[in-house]
């Protein structure tokens, strides 16, 4: 893999929370990278820390309490975590944007959806108010709202939850960023709308030539739109591949479980498997394999060691050699 193609690198990346008598390791040491035109999925059930991951790639882990402990952020050969507030704010929204998860928390509800366009675009571009204007009128046939130049005069509450996403993704789209981080976007809609987001982000991205990094707990999801995959869990990655490696043969009990919990018409009738127990918190994570405790395959020494990647070819990563008779991981 040539350095240049990769866009985005998180290199041991350490996220803890800090308050009276607790230390929270949301994110610790997580690695992964995007490269450029490609689309990142990272999953794992809430809690896991992949919107504190994805937080920290924009800088807005809130500080008291959080703080990054360590890692690197590397972005267009740059490190990030040692740019000050003026030089992130440059890239926010620019180079890197971001389409949260409720659209309707995250616009302003006293002014219109053209004027929050419209400000996303003239924050980082010295253009004049009619030809600003005319951009928020073409990203919104972009993204496929109907009647666009209607449309910039409404505020959000006039339109509906799959309108309001797509002005997010307007926003995001802005600046033509070369990556957008899109952080469960489609939890909130119904399954028509979340299909028809899922499509309009893939057909944006081949038109624009951009990467996307996807944050979701949905391997349904995953399926449609991933190139490659990261599994992580209480704040570590623990598998990561291809997509068709981490569906067609995962290596992780985590990855497994998470993929016998997919509903399909071929379980109809039958209970749905679930993974015992919870996500531990932060701040009291197991000794060895965090996710021992809820893994029917765990042995005595996945109680006592923090296991190591795993390489089984392709670039198919996992942190369990147990299982799989691969004792060099510990």
């Amino acid at each position: 893999m040539n350095v240049k193609d990769i866009l985005l690198s998180i290199e041991d990346l350490k996220v803890y929370f800090r308050s009276d008598d607790e230390l929270a390791r949301a994110v610790d040491g997580v690695t992964f990278e995007v490269r450029r035109e490609e689309t990142v999925c990272l999953v794992g059930e809430s809690g896991c820390g992949k919107t504190v991951s994805a937080l920290s790639v924009l800088g807005l882990i809130p500080k008291p309490p959080g703080e990054i402990a360590g890692g690197r952020i590397i972005f267009n050969s740059q490190n990030l975590l040692e740019l000050n507030e003026a030089q992130l704010q440059r890239i926010r929204g620019n180079q890197i944007s971001m389409v949260f998860q409720e659209p309707l928390s995250s616009l302003n509800p006293v002014f219109t959806v053209g004027a929050q366009i419209e400000e996303a675009i003239r924050t980082h571009e010295n253009t004049a108010s009619d030809e600003s204007q005319e951009r928020c009128v073409e990203l919104l046939r972009k993204v496929g709202i109907p009647a666009p130049e209607d449309r910039i005069r409404d505020y959000p509450h006039q339109l509906s939850g799959g309108q309001r996403q797509r002005v997010m993704i307007a926003m995001a789209l802005a600046c033509s960023p070369a990556l957008v981080i899109a952080d469960e976007p489609t939890t909130a809609l119904d399954v028509t709308v979340q299909s028809q987001i899922l499509n309009l982000f893939a057909a944006l991205q081949k038109t624009l030539s951009m990467s996307v990094l996807y944050i979701t707990h949905d391997l349904g999801v995953v399926t449609k739109v991933a190139d490659r995959v990261y599994v992580m869990y209480a704040g570590t990655i623990v598998e990561q591949g291809v997509k068709a490696d981490i569906f067609d043969f995962p290596r992780h009990p985590y990855t497994q479980a998470l993929l016998a919990s997919i509903p399909h018409r071929s379980k109809r009738g039958k209970r749905l498997h679930s993974i015992a127990g919870s996500v531990p918190n932060p701040a009291y994570k197991p000794a060895g394999c965090p996710f021992h405790p809820r893994c029917p395959q765990a042995v005595a020494q996945c109680r006592g060691q923090f296991p190591q990647m795993c390489d089984y070819g392709q670039e198919h990563l996992a942190r369990c050699p147990v299982v799989y008779g691969k004792e060099k991981g510990y």
